[in-house]
């Protein structure tokens, strides 16, 4: 900004379309990331790490693949097995009576989408990876469960995406919600003698603990 307030500037929109032919020093050489994994080990651990699988072909020339896997998938997969109702449902799919369900490589579909085991420590994971990771913005309760719902089902998942964002922390003090005003603050009035007035608050809608409590 310091550099550029000195010139004057006209900027002008170029559509991509526009762009039919790319310009040669625009365009990286194709084997610059090949190189750099081949030469960088520390990159490859890293890539291994996140449970990124990268597959060169024979000569190294250039990157051909980049594969990316979730474990929560593996643990969905396995856990299906487990669930009673998803049991249920795989076996009214063998007999040809889920319409709606499907089995996949061993693994049950509602539609187009993978069904989670009701087990909340799993799921608290997938609404985690789909709010607060480094690649999401804390998307807002509409948008996480239309991201959500392309490839995950389970029963109640709107109701729970939508408890979920309403307990980030870094929700309730970045995103305002445009309400009416509660009022004046109606104070109690000042005592004369101690324990004449006893109240009592009520914090509910926690995250549940490992004792399944979620109220103070």
């Amino acid at each position: 900004m310091e550099l550029l307030k000195d010139y004057t500037l006209e900027i002008k929109y170029h559509p991509g379309k526009a762009n039919v032919v790319a310009d040669a020093p625009s365009q990286k050489p194709r084997d610059v990331v090949a190189s750099l994994l081949t030469t960088n080990k520390n990159l490859l651990r890293e890539l291994y790490a996140l449970r990124t699988e990268v597959i060169l072909p024979a000569d190294q020339s250039q990157l051909a693949t980049l594969q990316v896997t979730s474990p929560v998938v593996d643990r969905i997969i396995e856990h299906q097995k487990e669930e009673l109702e998803l049991a249920k449902l795989s076996k009214r799919v063998d007999e040809g009576k889920g319409q709606e369900f499907s089995l996949k490589n061993g693994m049950l579909w509602f539609q187009d989408r993978l069904c989670v085991p009701n087990i909340f420590e799993l799921k608290k994971e997938i609404l985690k990876e789909a709010h607060d990771s480094t690649l999401m913005t804390h998307p807002w309760n509409t948008k996480m469960y239309q991201d959500l719902k392309r490839n995950h089902w389970w029963t109640g998942m709107k109701m729970e995406v939508a408890k979920y964002v309403a307990r980030c922390l870094t929700c309730q003090k970045v995103k305002i919600e445009h309400q009416k005003p509660g009022g004046l603050v109606s104070p109690l009035p000042i005592l004369v003698w101690k324990w004449e007035h006893i109240t009592v608050d009520f914090i509910i809608g926690l995250q549940r603990t490992s004792k399944h409590h979620d109220a103070i």
